[in-house]
Order: C-alpha cells, then structure tokens, then sequence
C-alpha cells in the first residue's frame, strides 16, 4: 500500500501524453505517446514513440496533431509497445493534463495485453490547475505554459505536451505546499484517479462490455434512454467510443433518427440491444 502522507517531493513522477487516431477510446487508437520520469527535483528518463494505428487517420485529425499517416506507417504497433509503455509508467505517480482521457486510452492496450494496471493514483493536473491557479483565463494547457512562462515546446506533440504537463504539475504543487503531503495533492485535484477506473474488457458492468463488442463490429445499437425529448424511446444509434468517466461513462455515437453525434450516459439506458 502506497504511503500517501510523505511530502508530495518525495515521490517519483511520470507526466505522459498521448496523440490519437479519434477522440474516444476504443473507437479510436493511440499514434504517439510521450512521457517524461521526474525524481529529486531533477528529470531521469524520457519515452517517446509513435505507434501505427489500424486504420488511416482523418485530415481533420492530422490537422490537430500534426502527424500524418506516413510518419506512422513504419512505426511500431501498440501491442509491441504497450509493455514497455507500462514498465516506464510503473512505480511512480502518472500525471496527465485532462487524465481521464489518456488513462482511458492506455488503461484499455494494457487490458488488451493482459497486463496488470500500476496501483498508482493518478494526477489530472488540468483539475489541480483549476483549483491553484486561479489567475488563468481557462486551464488548457497551452494557455498555462504562457502564463507561467514554460517553454510547452511543439503543442499537440506527445514528448512537448508531456513535459509542458509535468512543468505545470509541479508548480501546482509548489502552490499547494512545498512541504504538503502527496494526500493533500490528491485531495486539491478532487477525483480518484486510478487505472482500474479505466477498464473496459474487465469491467463487470455488461453494458461496457456490450458496447466494447458493438464498438469492436462496429454494428449498430438500439437503446431506451431515459433523457432528452425521446424519454422511454428506443432509438437506434452507432458507437463510436466508451468513454469512462468520473462523473459517468458514456458512448460518444451518432444518433440514426437526428442524423448527429451525440454523448448517451450509460446509467440513463435502461435497455440496449445490441445488433447481431
């Protein structure tokens, strides 16, 4: 059991980052992944990869990041990556700027690997932000690296971000207390991050299973949901990620009847069929 109590100096720290093929998990795959290990006041290790996806990437999406099919086509693909990605993540305290996200991301290739998730907790330092700098017009993390005067590198790119990531982690930290505990970190950043949060293929709730199939054959849904206009209707609809969630997972998935992508809580379903 990790002692949460020493100062929050004491520990050893990974910032990562990843790009992706999509925005949801599932649905989507990881391109590039980026982290940097921080102990003692000093940075010991960095990793960084770009990873071949299953399918090509949009224009839309290679505008955002920046990476183009090409530079992936002769890169490694997770499943060979995945355990030392995990290895290099194992033993210190993740740290991710909107970390649920990335966490999902992983926690899933992990799974797929039938490999063990790291009992760390997890810091989101976008919620630590929120919470310490309260000066900042908003928390993205491009526009923390500008008011605190850290050189965020290329943004968008995993290594860059993942550093931008750890600069802005520790000086939320400073802000909360040079001496304060890693328990008191935890607390300011307000949610329970852990990787087992994340898990899909293990998960025992039936509907993240159904939806990781669907998702997987990418076969269409209908649900009955109880929310919007069409309370107690069953509607069909088309998933396109799972997302787990702190205040709630839900499918990311285009409705068939208003022709639009919509977010469907899960635990507003109170049936859902799966297409054969």
């Amino acid at each position: 059991m990790l002692d949460l109590d020493r100062p929050w100096t004491e520990y050893e720290y990974v910032a990562f980052d990843t790009e992706t093929s999509g925005a949801y998990p599932l649905g989507s795959e990881v391109v590039e992944f980026g982290a940097v290990k921080w102990r003692d006041g000093k940075v010991i290790d960095r990793y960084q990869t770009l990873l071949k996806p299953s399918e090509p990437m949009s224009a839309f999406i290679i505008g955002i990041h920046g990476i183009t099919n090409e530079m992936v086509a002769d890169a490694p693909l997770m499943s060979e990556k995945i355990e030392e990605i995990r290895n290099f993540i194992k033993g210190a305290i993740p740290m991710a700027h909107h970390a649920p996200f990335d966490l999902g991301f992983i926690a899933i290739e992990m799974e797929r690997a039938q490999l063990s998730f790291p009992s760390e907790p997890a810091i989101c330092t976008s919620l630590l932000a929120r919470k310490v700098i309260l000066e900042s017009s908003n928390h993205k993390l491009q526009t923390l690296v500008k008011l605190m005067n850290i050189d965020g590198g290329q943004a968008h790119r995993a290594s860059d971000d993942a550093n931008a990531c750890l600069q802005v982690g520790l000086q939320c930290m400073l802000r909360v207390g040079a001496t304060a505990s890693l328990r008191a970190i935890l607390l300011e950043v307000g949610k329970e991050l852990r990787w087992t949060n994340y898990a899909v293929f293990t998960s025992h709730d039936q509907k993240i299973l159904q939806f990781a199939d669907a998702i997987r054959r990418k076969v269409a849904v209908d649900i009955v949901y109880q929310g919007g206009r069409l309370r107690n209707e069953t509607r069909r609809i088309a998933p396109l990620g799972l997302v787990r969630n702190p205040d709630g997972d839900y499918v990311m998935a285009l409705c068939h009847r208003d022709a639009v992508n919509k977010r469907f809580y899960l635990n507003k379903m109170s049936d859902l069929q799966v297409e054969l």
